[in-house]
């Protein structure tokens, strides 16, 4: 088990992930529940994690607020957890993001041409490194289909959606980040097929990278587990589950009230979908070899 320390910077524990063949859980949030359901899970196995909030997240949740949880449950539980602005689709969000606190950063301006895209995001790497050189700073490359839910039709991956290991070279010798997430045959959400990840790929990508630039895997969720430890083999030390945590505390959500038509004590009512997420982080944790 990788032993975390508090005081560790996210680079060293994601350079530390790499040396051990494991993979840092990325997990996002949209209310208190859920997060305190991820760090219970966490220190099940005293585990490092990352917390994510997309930007409709951090809408619903409030920055300041989720700078502000997050900071107390890392000093209850002990933890070293990083605060991340998942898929921030501007300069300008990724920047108001970190300064409301966040401890890591993720510029996502993969829609746009690539020399775009290393514009916005050295843009970022530069504000963010100005004011405080250890944050980790996270681009992307590569198109992701699908959303954050459970389709309704099977996702068609083209080849041309898929980061070319030459391309995520420059991208991040230009941008200068420290985290690289990339289009492997991956997909948001959860597809009617199964994900078929392109390992291969991304042990090329690997080799093209500089050893100190850490893999992220995007869409996390409904990969089967064997690819999910082939990634990790090859090279993937940060993988982002966001759909299954949804679809736990939804269809535990749903269950209890069906069952329970009179309750209307919100601890009560929250609490099987707390469980739920819970029981789904611990499992995600073990995939990942945090045990």
């Amino acid at each position: 088990m990788l032993k975390c320390i508090y005081m560790k910077t996210l680079k060293e524990i994601l350079n530390e992930a790499r040396d051990s063949s494991i993979a840092i859980g990325h997990f996002n949030v949209s209310n208190l529940e859920q997060l305190r359901a991820i760090m219970e899970a966490a220190k099940v196995y005293n585990a490092s994690i990352m917390i994510g909030l997309s930007e409709g997240e951090r809408k619903f949740f409030g920055l300041k607020q989720a700078v502000a949880l997050v900071k107390s449950f890392k000093e209850e539980y002990g933890l070293p957890v990083f605060l991340n602005p998942d898929h921030s689709h501007s300069v300008e969000s990724a920047k108001m993001a970190f300064d409301a606190g966040f401890d890591s950063v993720h510029i996502d301006l993969s829609s746009l041409p690539f020399e775009d895209n290393v514009r916005g995001t050295r843009e970022v790497v530069e504000y963010v490194k100005s004011k405080n050189p250890e944050i980790s700073i996270e681009g992307e490359l590569g198109y992701l289909r699908g959303e954050s839910r459970i389709q309704k039709e099977a996702i068609t991956i083209k080849p041309e959606d898929l980061t070319m290991p030459e391309e995520a070279a420059e991208f991040t010798g230009k941008t200068g980040i420290d985290r690289f997430s990339g289009a492997y045959g991956n997909s948001h959400g959860i597809s009617l097929d199964e994900p078929a990840l392109d390992i291969e790929r991304i042990k090329a990508v690997r080799q093209a990278l500089p050893k100190e630039v850490a893999m992220v895997l995007h869409g996390g969720s409904g990969i089967p587990d064997e690819e999910i430890k082939e990634a990790i083999k090859a090279g993937i030390v940060n993988i982002h589950v966001n759909t299954e945590i949804r679809v736990a505390y939804a269809d535990a959500l749903r269950k209890f009230l069906a069952e329970n038509l009179e309750e209307t004590t919100p601890y009560k009512i929250l609490a099987p979908a707390v469980k739920a997420v819970k029981d789904k982080v611990e499992e995600k944790l073990r995939l990942f070899g945090n045990i």
